[in-house]
């Protein structure tokens, strides 16, 4: 008889109690490692580089807005907005072209900057660029560079008719020293 020259191991043969004492192992590895958790994973160190930029604030929406025009019995009407940085704060800025809703001939428009403070619940008028009184539209409106820029069609008398202004002026409204101060565009930069 030939002798095999592995000899024999105890634990190569199971018992009962073997099988319940790798599960009771096993199930206190998984219970500890729920219960400690490695950090989130990181793919800088802190302090590694710049932080990336918080989103940026929504400009105010003038739906709602109380603005300072008369209509009487009709509602004010935001004819066209435009939404930028006027006053350099880092939070946009909404200019609203606004007027009675007429139905016919041709309303004045109004022009107003709303702004929003952080963590308000309503944007608010600041600014009034072109008062209702002043009986002109508005055309070729823009909010660009820090600047709002306008095409202003208005009346040369009061015998002039609603329906058909008969002056056309170029206007330009840049934030500066605490109010927004008007100007006439050259014809470089467009209107």
């Amino acid at each position: 008889m030939q002798q095999s020259v592995v000899p024999e191991l105890a634990h190569t043969q199971t018992s009962p109690i073997q099988w319940v004492a790798t599960a009771t192992a096993i199930a206190g590895v998984v219970a500890l490692s729920s219960v400690i958790q490695p950090d989130a994973a990181r793919a800088a160190q802190p302090g590694a580089g710049p932080r990336p930029a918080a989103a940026p604030a929504a400009a105010p929406d003038p739906a709602g807005v109380d603005f300072p025009i008369v209509c009487g019995p009709v509602k004010a009407l935001v004819e066209k907005k435009a939404s930028g940085d006027l006053d350099g704060d880092g939070r946009p800025e909404t200019v609203a072209v606004v007027r009675c809703d007429a139905g016919s001939g041709t309303p004045p428009d109004g022009v107003y900057v709303l702004t929003q403070a952080e963590g308000a619940k309503q944007p608010r008028v600041v600014a009034t660029l072109i008062d209702p009184k002043d009986r002109l539209s508005v055309t070729d409106f823009a909010v660009r560079d820090g600047a709002v820029t306008a095409t202003l069609l208005g009346y040369s008398s009061i015998d002039v008719p609603s329906c058909c202004p008969d002056l056309k002026q170029n206007a330009k409204w840049q934030w500066k020293n605490g109010a927004f101060i008007r100007s006439t565009p050259s014809e470089a930069h467009g209107a």
